[in-house]
């Protein structure tokens, strides 16, 4: 069972800041060496802890990025007969209905707890109104194309751009303004949400070896020092081993006080090598006792 550490006394300050503002504190001067130190500080089962095993680089030129590196939209990586934005709505969408001959695949409507506005968001398909609920790149892929993935082969890319764990159905209008940004220009304006959003991005970097600028890391590392114990999204759980079968216990020895106790047990006759034998039983020593 892991013990929290006593939290030092910049840490509860962090906290409270945090809380004072949402779910998010913007550090003071000593941006980065606040981060380390709350980094330092968190849990090792939590977002900001992974957010210390991120490396820290400058931004890459846009130079070369297209959407198309990432694979031709939507695909089907996980072969279920679904492209995955038709996955993620119905994972994201409750009441979700489908087009009939699809088989449960193509979702026609349905209703979005939107995460980014906090607000509720009826879906239906088509030319008007289709873009209402968009599938965001919680990792942006302009974003990935200029802090890593400009060195992946276009497998890695596809399956970047279609991993769930990278995926959010949300307001279209929300997604269009957040564009490529990363942490440090955009969150999302429900601020209840944050500190999810911001942990999802992490664990997407650290899935993928992405990096982040001095900036969004510092960024990150504000939201979460509101909320320090936000778990990292698709974290394996370790599963605590079985405790092992104890060990069997020797059967106690069988002891007879005479024959009596030999019969009354159901034991007679008894003979030599039986359990609770005794040469006192065998008086013509036949190897058989208690006859009588």
């Amino acid at each position: 069972m892991r013990h929290r550490p006593p939290r030092a006394p910049w840490a509860a300050a962090l906290v409270a800041l945090a809380l004072l503002g949402g779910c998010e504190t913007t550090f003071g001067s000593d941006t980065s060496d606040t981060a380390d130190a709350a980094i330092a500080a968190a849990r090792p089962d939590t977002a900001l802890a992974a957010l210390g095993e991120l490396d820290v680089r400058g931004r890459a030129p846009r130079t070369g990025y297209d959407r198309d590196l990432f694979g031709a939209g939507w695909v089907d990586t996980d072969r279920n007969g679904c492209d995955t934005r038709n996955d993620v709505l119905a994972r994201d969408l409750t009441g979700e209905t489908f087009e009939p001959g699809t088989r449960d695949c193509v979702v026609v409507s349905g209703t979005l707890a939107d995460p980014y506005s906090g607000t509720t968001i009826e879906f239906t398909r088509g030319q008007d109104t289709s873009d209402d609920v968009q599938i965001d790149h919680v990792v942006a892929l302009s974003d990935a194309w200029q802090k890593g993935a400009q060195g992946w082969d276009d497998a890695t890319r596809t399956a970047f751009a279609n991993d769930p764990l990278n995926l959010l159905a949300v307001d279209g209008p929300l997604n269009q303004q957040k564009s490529d940004a990363d942490a440090a220009t955009w969150l999302p304006p429900n601020r209840g949400y944050r500190c999810a959003y911001v942990a999802r991005q992490t664990a997407v970097k650290l899935d993928y070896g992405l990096w982040v600028t001095a900036a969004e890391r510092d960024a990150i590392a504000g939201v979460l020092a509101g909320c320090p114990d936000e778990p990292l999204p698709g974290a394996q759980v370790p599963v605590p081993a079985p405790e092992p079968a104890p060990a069997p216990q020797p059967d106690a020895p069988v002891t007879y006080a005479d024959c009596a106790a030999v019969r009354a047990a159901g034991a007679a006759p008894i003979r030599r090598g039986d359990p609770g034998w005794s040469d006192a039983f065998d008086g013509d020593g036949d190897g058989i006792g208690c006859e009588g």
